[in-house]
């Protein structure tokens, strides 16, 4: 079965060989988390380790630090639209959700001169559980523009600089993932965008959201790019342990663990099966358009161990549409180690600071979507 020569390659990822069809979870009904401790209890080991999966315990942000995410998003929007003359047009739009009809809020960005040939469309998707797109990509989109592209930058729902109710709307791997396909639908607004010529790319939370739309049936986007992705919920949770945990568990889609027996909205799902669903690795095979992915072994976010999973799953399963690259220790971003290393952006002048990884990264990325979009 293609799932379980799937799982074989996941490299000591803590999952036993499922078939795709059969149910992934029923081989451990009660996930084997039932059994309770019955020595002494380490009160501070306890609560050091304790996840709650009540929707009500989810984390948002204090007052103090939802207005900071909020000066920074205004920050962002007065950076753009300052820096807009002579290098793009620039427009803060809504569009609505297919998962529920939610308006996502996002920045477009399309050339000035637009003649009278439609454009290819990029969407990028911004990084982190909870994060925002900012300034830290400028010069990237600027490069993007001057190529061609129309590109749309969603703040999907649970992105920070919006407050404590948008970033408690997280759903991780579930309708954030509607929430960035759904900018396709917008750009097929745009008299100047040619929807046959649409890719997406994204970096850390934002290649998983990429990869799970490329591994989508019917997804709009003829090529995809993956940066860094976050590949394997299930081996993620037990490599960045309860505090990583903590922030999407309890969210109203999920409520619990993969150990546990049931999650869900309606606590009828067995919760292996959503993080399953919700892991893009163990969907490589639906792949049908190009894609391509660069991971860093010094990487201390994704570490190299899960994005091993992606690649060395794509080289096995799809040789002929996936464009992968190891990159061996490259010189770190200034958040610290190889996660950002093709994110190297000076914050004040906002101008790149290469690294001959970084270049080649960018001139592979540059030259992928030129072959299969055709800006």
């Amino acid at each position: 079965m293609k799932r379980i020569a799937l799982v074989a390659l996941l490299l000591a990822a803590p999952l036993v060989a499922q078939d795709s069809t059969a149910g992934r979870g029923r081989g451990r009904a009660g996930g084997g988390g039932g059994g309770g401790w019955t020595g002494p209890m380490d009160s501070v080991r306890a609560r050091q380790l304790y996840v709650s999966k009540d929707p009500k315990d989810l984390r948002g942000c204090v007052p103090a630090v939802c207005e900071r995410g909020l000066v920074g998003k205004r920050r962002t929007d007065s950076v753009y639209a300052a820096k807009a003359p002579g290098l793009y047009e620039f427009q803060k739009i809504k569009y609505k959700s297919r998962a529920d009809g939610l308006e996502v809020p996002a920045y477009a960005f399309s050339p000035i001169a637009k003649g009278t040939t439609k454009h290819a469309a990029l969407v990028w998707v911004h990084g982190g559980v909870h994060g925002d797109w900012d300034t830290g990509l400028f010069p990237f989109i600027v490069e993007a523009v001057k190529r061609g592209y129309v590109v749309v930058t969603p703040d999907y729902r649970g992105s920070t600089g919006f407050g404590d109710e948008w970033m408690k709307k997280i759903d991780y791997g579930g309708k954030e993932v509607d929430d960035v396909r759904s900018a396709a639908d917008y750009l097929a607004t745009l008299p100047y965008v040619d929807v046959n010529r649409l890719g997406i790319m994204g970096w850390s939370h934002g290649g998983f959201i990429t990869s799970h739309i490329l591994f989508r049936d019917n997804n709009p986007f003829k090529a995809g790019a993956a940066i860094v992705p976050v590949t394997n919920l299930v081996f993620r949770l037990s490599d960045h342990g309860p505090s990583y945990a903590r922030d999407y568990a309890a969210e109203e889609g999920l409520q619990g663990l993969p150990f546990e027996s049931n999650c869900g909205p309606n606590h009828d799902t067995p919760c292996i099966d959503l993080y399953l669903e919700r892991s893009p690795v163990f969907h490589v095979e639906n792949l049908k358009v190009p894609m391509l992915v660069h991971v860093a072994t010094n990487d201390c976010d994704v570490f190299f161990r899960e994005d091993q999973q992606m690649v060395y799953t794509l080289r096995a399963l799809k040789p002929t549409l996936a464009e992968t690259k190891i990159y061996k220790d490259p010189p770190p971003g200034r958040a610290g180690c190889g996660h950002t290393f093709s994110r190297r952006v000076n914050p004040e002048t906002l101008q790149r600071e290469d690294s001959p990884e970084q270049i080649d990264s960018w001139n592979l990325t540059w030259a992928f979507f030129a072959r299969t979009l055709k800006p």
